[in-house]
């Protein structure tokens, strides 16, 4: 009773089981096509899509446009090219030289050519010192190039870029007189035999060359002037430029000392060049004892270099090369200070010495400076020449500036006596402050 039959009902469920299964196992479906994006072709080949090509009417015409358009640029092409041939030479090189310039770089150095190694290669110094070994560009006249002129040098690579035809230093060219000093020997107060001196070792020897050949003998080569300062030794070769026509060269001995090694006896050399092209010619070396002091052993730089200024400067004077229509004049305070070489004969023939002024050479000075002031009645000036005093010519003239000065002072316009007493003690306070006793003797 309630019991299922052995057979029933597993029968039943086993049933049920396999229709489940059934519904679980699904055929495979292919997917169903997306319609997003375009659809993709089959025949997808590059060469399937070119069309065939056939010679048309429009491809001929596209042709024969083409051909005019290259035949235009031909006739242009050769239109340039006959210009540039055909242009003008002075606009050639103009262009070429301003290519050159683009080389050449900026700025330039300036050197000094020391040695030719080859067409390409050279040895240049700079004004600094050390030497290179430098390449010469094509464009560089070689005629120009010899050894000791100056060249513009490149400013990276120190090549040699051009050549300065006018090597004179430009501290060389400034001591050219263009134009003649205002004084003449009027304006010299006495001094007559200083005069005559170097008017017979400076002018003569350049005007009239012929009468020391008669006599035969030869011109002075130079003179030197040396006494106390104030005596007239600077105003004698300024009356000496004046009346000569020769051309004339001053320069003061500390211009001749300069910084870098060599360029002081560089310099030296460079004045008398400059005084044989321009020659006859007369160079006047003021203060003279900057340069030419007596040699001593020394461990300084600069004493050496002075002293090799000095040794150029003898070898101009009297080297091998003559110099004829070259006359030297030179002064100095201190003649006992100068090197013995530097003054001996036959480079320095003459030597005028400039003493203070007599009585008769104050007179003829205090005349000179109160020409033109208006003077009382009570002034005498013979009374002011016969004091004892060591008045020089400078100093004289000081004395009357001074008087002239106290008188405009008062408001003025005629000097008295006083104003000269005043003066006068006055320019002897000055000249002895600070002046050791006996100095110079």
């Amino acid at each position: 009773m309630g019991q299922v039959p052995s057979g029933a009902g597993p029968g039943r469920g086993q049933q049920k089981n396999g229709k489940d299964g059934k519904k679980k196992e699904k055929k495979w479906e292919q997917p169903l096509p997306t319609r997003i994006g375009k659809k993709k072709k089959k025949h997808s080949d590059a060469a399937a899509k070119l069309p065939a090509v056939f010679p048309t009417t429009r491809c001929r015409l596209k042709l024969l446009k083409l051909e005019r358009i290259k035949d235009h640029l031909l006739l242009e092409e050769e239109f340039v090219m006959n210009q540039d041939r055909l242009k003008p030479k002075d606009d050639r090189d103009a262009e070429e030289r301003t290519r050159v310039d683009d080389l050449r770089g900026s700025p330039m150095a300036v050197g000094s050519l020391e040695e030719i190694i080859d067409d390409e290669h050279a040895i240049v110094s700079s004004a600094t010192g050390p030497e290179y070994y430098v390449s010469i560009m094509s464009f560089v006249d070689k005629d120009l190039l010899e050894p000791g002129c100056s060249v513009l040098l490149h400013h990276k690579t120190m090549s040699i870029v051009g050549v300065l035809s006018d090597d004179t230093d430009p501290m060389v060219s400034v001591m050219k007189l263009d134009k003649a000093p205002s004084e003449s020997y009027a304006d010299v107060g006495g001094l007559d035999t200083q005069i005559q001196e170097i008017k017979e070792s400076v002018e003569l020897p350049l005007t009239h060359p012929e009468l020391y050949e008669e006599m035969g003998i030869h011109p002075p080569k130079g003179v030197i002037l040396y006494g106390v300062p104030g005596t007239g030794k600077t105003l004698l070769a300024k009356a000496v430029a004046n009346q000569t026509s020769a051309t004339f060269l001053r320069v003061v001995g500390s211009e001749l000392i300069q910084k870098y090694l060599g360029d002081g006896p560089k310099l030296v050399r460079e004045l008398f060049r400059l005084a044989d092209e321009h020659a006859p010619s007369i160079v006047f070396i003021d203060e003279i004892d900057a340069v030419g002091s007596k040699r001593y052993d020394s461990s300084s730089g600069g004493e050496r270099e002075i002293q090799r200024t000095l040794l150029e400067l003898l070898n101009q004077l009297d080297g091998f090369d003559s110099r004829h229509d070259v006359k030297v004049i030179m002064a100095t305070n201190k003649i006992e200070s100068l090197d013995p070489a530097l003054i001996r004969p036959g480079r320095i023939d003459r030597k005028i010495e400039f003493p203070l002024p007599d009585q008769k050479t104050k007179m003829h000075i205090f005349r000179l400076h109160t020409s033109r002031m208006n003077l009382d009645e009570d002034v005498n000036l013979e009374e002011f020449v016969a004091m004892k005093d060591d008045l020089s010519g400078a100093d004289i003239k000081s004395l009357a500036t001074e008087a002239g000065l106290l008188a405009l002072r008062e408001r003025r316009m005629r000097v008295t006596k006083k104003d000269f007493s005043t003066a006068r003690e006055r320019v002897i306070d000055r000249k002895n402050e600070g002046t050791p006793e006996g100095l110079y003797l």
